[in-house]
């Protein structure tokens, strides 16, 4: 069926000013734009017309920091990200995902990313490679399809972890050709390019060298590198030069993931963060990043822990927190010289939140600092902190609360600026940000404060970062592009999801199309699954090779 919107104010994507228009849908595509109030319902064989007026027609939003790898497949409606206007993410973040795998491998990932991603024990894990994890998000997890369009980074420590196992460790040159290699069967599976973890086992324990030559074979087959870097803490201007340096070196494209500039020590220092990037881009390195309109960060407890104590995966780490002299040389690090896991930063205990736990007879600590939890039960801080961790099995999410907000605006007006939720969708309280990113920047950044004008705030949500993916005729309003559409109302759109209440959709969000496909009508989830995987083809654009309709 044909659906014609009608007397839209169309914000296309470029940054270009708005302008009105009618806009008519056929299949999945765009299959015409033309001036408002121009084409007819009896003109064009429309099947049904959405009368627009005052409301906003924008590409739909992109993504770019999901941590939907499961919850595509276990939670299927995936009303989180459709009632914000998101559809399209990018998957395979931090280093650490669910392909490629071998048995061993998967069983390690799935413990070590349970506070991310839930582990759920009756659930089919029938992939192995990252051509097989795409097949199975264009199958769904009972056949149909995924909600949103889902591209995939290959994730270094998973890599690193299927090589090498869980170990600390340099790699021998054996090893680093074994990981080059399975990088380029990755991306020949259609990744879009590399993640890293640099603050989680095993990826932080590549070398610089390590990472420089994965980064070489990723720049080789036109992919891009998209680091959690080294420090976002102490040191944090040196991890971001040494990603940059690598990019620098290698010609591999360079996407900084979260590029935020966080804890005590960083205060105001966004604009050195800044000069480092603008000084590569003008020596012409290929440089984006993306951020979240938070303070607070979000991830899981064990990362405090120092890299050494989570050599070998899980059990491994339980057995040295049960270790009394190993808990000592664990507690040193942690609460006198700064913890690698930890940003090189002493744990403050008062900023550390539980935001779900797998174990449910801990549910009671959910929303309470591990200092708040201390001092109701007259515990030592790091005995609650080490208690729950084992009583857990590593698998608790926390909120960090260690965010500037100067640092935040300055960031998210920068000329490579993309969005990313970094939304974690599992937990008793998760970060708002899974529920509330994008309509934050176009409700409260946009709209409230003015920092960016609504057309560059779309810009940065959709044409921009549809460029750093290569997603075929996808991020802009344009005819022959697939019809991934948001309808919103500039002057009501706003996030409602709150660190007390996160799971609460936007206001003002009145359409989603995903693929032609209405998943938001009127406000109100349809439950429709149009989304496709998009995969890197041979030609270096990323698009849905397996996609049925019009547009391939």
């Amino acid at each position: 069926m044909k659906t014609l919107i009608s007397n839209a104010v169309l914000i296309d994507g470029t940054g270009d000013a708005r302008r009105s228009a009618d806009v008519l849908l056929d299949g999945t595509d765009i299959a015409r734009i033309a001036d408002a109030g121009s084409l007819t319902a009896a003109g064009t064989g429309a099947g049904r017309t959405i009368d627009a007026t005052g409301l906003v027609l924008s590409p739909g939003f992109i993504d770019m920091h999901a941590h939907s790898d499961l919850q595509l497949l276990v939670t299927p409606e995936h009303y989180a990200k459709l009632s914000q206007g998101v559809t399209t993410e990018l998957l395979g973040q931090d280093g650490l995902s669910y392909a490629p795998v071998d048995d061993a491998t998967l069983a390690g990932i799935r413990q070590k990313i349970a506070g991310w991603n839930d582990n759920p024990e009756d659930f089919d894990w029938d992939w192995r490679t990252v051509g097989e994890y795409l097949d199975r998000l264009d199958t769904g997890n009972d056949g149909g399809r995924i909600a949103t369009n889902a591209a995939y980074l290959v994730p270094q420590g998973t890599v690193r972890a299927l090589v090498m196992g869980f170990d600390e460790g340099e790699a021998s040159p054996e090893q680093l050709e074994q990981m080059r290699e399975v990088v380029r069967t990755a991306m020949a599976e259609g990744a879009v390019g590399m993640s890293s973890g640099l603050t989680y086992t095993p990826g932080m324990y590549a070398t610089t060298e390590e990472l420089g030559a994965l980064c070489s074979t990723v720049g080789e087959l036109d992919g891009f590198y998209a680091p959690h870097h080294r420090s976002y803490g102490k040191g944090a201007l040196g991890a971001y030069a040494e990603m940059i340096g690598l990019s620098r070196d290698t010609g591999c494209a360079l996407h900084l993931s979260h590029a935020t500039m966080n804890f005590a020590e960083n205060k105001g220092r966004a604009g050195e963060l800044l000069g480092l990037i603008d000084e590569a881009l003008d020596a012409g390195v290929d440089i984006t990043l993306d951020t979240y309109p938070y303070l607070p960060g979000a991830t899981t407890l064990s990362a405090i822990l120092p890299s050494w104590a989570s050599a070998g995966g899980t059990d491994a780490t339980l057995d040295r927190l049960r270790d009394p002299d190993t808990k000592a040389r664990i507690r040193e690090a942690v609460e006198i010289y700064g913890s690698d896991g930890c940003h090189g930063v002493v744990a403050e205990w008062d900023t550390l939140e539980i935001s779900g736990v797998q174990n449910q007879s801990l549910a009671g600590y959910v929303g309470r600092t591990i200092e708040q939890i201390a001092q109701d039960e007259g515990r030592e801080p790091f005995e609650v902190f080490t208690g729950i961790l084992l009583d857990d099995r590593l698998g608790t999410g926390i909120l960090q609360h260690v965010g500037h907000e100067e640092n935040v605006r300055a960031i998210m007006v920068h000329r490579t600026h993309t969005g990313g939720s970094d939304g974690l969708l599992v937990g008793g309280k998760p970060h708002p940000r899974a529920w509330g990113t994008f309509p934050r920047y176009l409700g409260h950044y946009s709209r409230e404060l003015g920092l960016m004008s609504l057309e560059e705030t779309v810009h940065h949500l959709s044409g921009r970062p549809a460029a750093r993916l290569k997603l075929d005729r996808r991020g802009l309003v344009r005819e022959g592009y697939a019809a991934d559409l948001v309808l919103f109302d500039p002057e009501t759109v706003r996030d409602n999801a709150t660190f007390e209440n996160p799971r609460q959709a936007a206001a003002g969000i009145h359409y989603v199309f995903v693929n032609g496909t209405a998943a938001i009508d009127g406000g109100r989830p349809t439950g429709a699954r149009a989304g496709r995987a998009l995969r890197r083809s041979p030609d270096g654009r990323t698009r849905a090779t397996r996609e049925e309709g019009t547009h391939a």
